[in-house]
């Protein structure tokens, strides 16, 4: 097993590949719900299409979405993929939610204390322990190692955690294995979230890895084992 207080450093080698990535933009925790719920398998690009379509053409508001017509909603969801129905229904139980049981003021749940942060934004659509993690790190309001299935790939890849049959355990044995290394900031923190989601959709991808570019491949256990 690689040692976790290599995390950052292999970090560092990733902004060295990559370059530093741009600053997550600035959105509401209500607003971050929606962008996860805008898409399905879609790339980034056509993510930020669809959102940046929902919030011209529609809004973010609760009443915004409330108001809107399932039709058009659906159309923008279409812009995200697949099941664009489905999507179009959960912005607007999103809405509800946040209307009904949030009283439209959703940053409140950024004071609260991170597992009580974290059940409240489970309650939305589509929003699991990684989901919610990730609303509260890039919202600033708690440094936690948020990661996403690209990021948990890499990592587990390199080592620092055995893959688990269900995904749920993989990620929180990452999170386990690196909770004395990952800090408690939450830049620094953004910006791993963001290389190492880039490392595993360019580089180390599910199927047909391109480890001989890889620029962390020295010390990779999956790297050798290809070998």
């Amino acid at each position: 097993m690689i040692n976790p207080k290599d995390f950052w450093r292999i970090v560092g080698l990733l902004e060295k590949h990559y370059g530093k990535p741009c600053a997550a933009p600035a959105r509401t925790v209500l607003e971050l719900v929606l962008y996860e719920n805008i898409a399905y398998l879609v790339s980034d690009d056509r993510r930020e299409k669809a959102f940046r379509e929902l919030k011209s053409k529609i809004g973010t508001r609760p009443e915004d979405l409330l108001l809107a017509s399932t039709t058009e909603l659906a159309r923008i969801a279409s812009i995200g993929g697949i099941f664009p129905d489905l999507r179009a229904r959960r912005l607007q139980e999103a809405a509800r939610i946040a209307r009904d049981i949030f009283d439209g003021d959703l940053e409140s749940v950024l004071v609260l204390p991170f597992a009580k942060a974290r059940r409240a934004l489970k309650q939305f659509p589509a929003i699991g322990e990684p989901g919610a993690e990730k609303i509260l790190l890039f919202t600033g309001a708690h440094a936690c190692l948020a990661l996403e299935s690209n990021g948990v790939r890499a990592l587990v890849r390199l080592g620092f955690a055995q893959e688990h049959k269900s995904y749920s355990s993989t990620y929180r044995a990452l999170q386990n294995a690196l909770s004395e290394s990952a800090g408690s900031k939450c830049d620094p923190l953004i910006a791993a979230h963001r290389l190492l989601k880039r490392h595993g959709q360019e580089i180390c991808r599910r199927s047909a890895p391109r480890c001989a570019e890889c620029p962390v491949r020295a010390g990779c256990e999956f790297a050798a084992a290809q070998k």
